[in-house]
This record gives structure tokens, sequence and C-alpha cells, in this order.
């Protein structure tokens, strides 16, 4: 298969990348066909792109839940990110405790056990 940087991948590395442009080519007919409904003013058109391009959605979330059950890094990067609230960009920070190196919690408890 053309399109690979290495000569010699393994079967999963073959397999993500099949996986990753499968990704970028759905949301990509996701593009086209929400721009399309956009642009018809036939509201029966506009009915059938939208179905359309719901379906390219699920085709992408069906891509993506491989990715995270098969790829390293894709599994903790969900759970950090996706169906969560508040600002996206301080998601990491609250997940790793704070800024930069964490912080302590509150009264000073560094939540690693009784030593006796």
């Amino acid at each position: 298969m053309a399109d690979y940087h290495e000569d010699q991948l393994s079967e999963a590395s073959m397999n993500a990348s099949r996986a990753l442009k499968s990704v970028k080519e759905e949301i990509e007919a996701v593009d086209w066909y929400n721009q399309r409904v956009d642009a018809t003013n036939d509201q029966e058109l506009a009915k059938i792109l939208a179905h359309n391009r719901d379906e390219e959605i699920e085709h992408a979330c069906m891509v993506l839940e491989w990715l995270r059950r098969n790829m390293p890094g894709w599994d903790e990067q969900m759970k950090t990110y996706l169906f969560t609230q508040g600002d996206i960009t301080l998601l990491e920070e609250e997940g790793e405790g704070g800024e930069e190196g964490g912080e302590a919690p509150a009264g000073g408890d560094l939540a690693i056990g009784k030593i006796e």
C-alpha cells in the first residue's frame, strides 16, 4: 500500500495508518456534506445531505473507538478531553493535579497513605 513513510512496518502500524486515514476521510466528508446542507435552498435535499453527514460522523466515531482500543495514547487523551465540561485548555492541568508539577492537596496530606 502506498502512502507509508517507512518501508518496514508491522501489521499494527499499517492498521493504525489505515484507521487514521479513514478518520481524515470521514471528517472531510462531514465537512463537505455540512457545507452542502448550509448552501442548499431545497429542504428535502438538505434533509438527505444532513442524513449523509450524520452517517459520516458515525463512521468517524467508530474508527476513533477502534483507535482508542488499539493505538497507544488515544485512550488516555480521550479520557482527559472527551465528554467533559468547562475550559478544554485547562483539562490537562486539572488531570495532573493543578499547574505544572502539580500541587499538594489541601491540608498538607500528600495522599500517599499512612506510614506506620
